[in-house]
């Protein structure tokens, strides 16, 4: 259980920094392209729910199969 979270602690901050990253290169895009306040106020953050959903399921499935590796190890072990 400890390399869970030990991996977790390693993992979020790697999830958080890219979505980051891809939020600043929407960001840069559209004010390249000559975006309207519209699209800051409105797609720009529809864009990131979308960014921040997807992470958070990605981590979620993640740690759901770690514990249930977790979990069967521990069965075989006993």
């Amino acid at each position: 259980m400890r390399a869970i979270a030990l991996k977790s602690l390693v993992i979020l901050p790697i999830i958080a920094f890219v979505d980051y990253i891809i939020m600043i290169a929407v960001g840069c895009t559209g004010s390249l392209i000559g975006s309207t306040d519209n699209f800051y106020e409105c797609t720009f953050c529809t864009i990131g729910k979308v960014v921040l959903i997807i992470s958070v399921l990605a981590y979620v499935l993640m740690l759901i199969f770690d514990v249930k590796m977790f979990v069967e190890s521990r069965k075989h072990a006993c």
